[in-house]
């Protein structure tokens, strides 16, 4: 006996709203920030979203949606294709640019630190 099915089989992402947000958002290389000003909204709203502790309307989310280029299927319920995974034909590369990226993030750390330490000194210092 053949089997007909009405619907092909799709797998269905089981993360939350918030953590398929958050993924794509991490998968396209958008800050917090920039994604919250893309948007129209304080930064805080967006990383409440992405922990689930609020959602946002479905006029903010077809927004962002069409922003991060995924549908808002997918961020809403799992359903349909997610966002192209960063290492992609080659892996090297790809890695090659993280690397990078966390480079650039760690130097950026550093000249923050040391400001933080300078002016920690000069409050010591009574100045």
């Amino acid at each position: 006996m053949t089997v007909l099915r009405a619907f092909p089989t799709r797998t269905v992402d089981t993360d939350t709203l918030g953590g398929r947000l958050s993924r794509t958002r991490d998968a396209k290389g958008i800050s917090l920030a920039v994604l919250a000003r893309r948007a129209g909204v304080k930064k805080q709203a967006l990383v409440d979203w992405e922990n689930d502790r609020a959602e946002p309307s479905v006029e903010r989310l077809s927004l962002i949606a069409g922003m991060l280029d995924v549908s808002i299927m997918w961020l809403m319920h799992g359903v349909g294709d997610a966002p192209a995974d960063e290492i992609g034909p080659d892996p090297l590369a790809s890695l090659t640019v993280q690397i990078e990226r966390l480079r650039r993030i760690h130097e950026d750390t550093g000249r923050i630190i040391d400001r933080l330490g300078r002016e920690i000194q000069r409050l010591n210092n009574g100045e």
